[in-house]
């Protein structure tokens, strides 16, 4: 359970970086953040499933940790700046 969490809790931090880096992509700071937890669970789960992810072992250790923290930044990241692009594309 604690791999999850730390995986939703780093993706929306890391939507919201994304989001500020990319002005005219953010979604604004609750919608950063839903991208950015969604995006965080999707790359825990792709982890998972390769067989890296910590959520597959029980431990606690400092590898796990940094594993889920770094899986979900980046998938925060990606999914918010995803999401930017189609709307601002959308918006055109």
């Amino acid at each position: 359970m604690l791999p999850w969490i730390i995986s939703l809790i780093s993706g929306a931090v890391g939507g919201n970086v994304a989001g500020s880096l990319m002005k005219g992509s953010s979604l604004g700071t609750l919608w950063n953040s839903v991208a950015g937890i969604a995006g965080g669970g999707l790359g825990a789960s792709i982890l998972s499933m390769v067989g890296l992810g910590a959520a597959t072992s029980g431990g606690g250790d400092m590898g796990m940790i940094v594993g889920n923290l770094a899986s979900g930044l980046v998938g925060g990241g990606a999914v918010m700046a995803i999401i930017g692009f189609i709307r601002k594309a959308m918006n055109k």
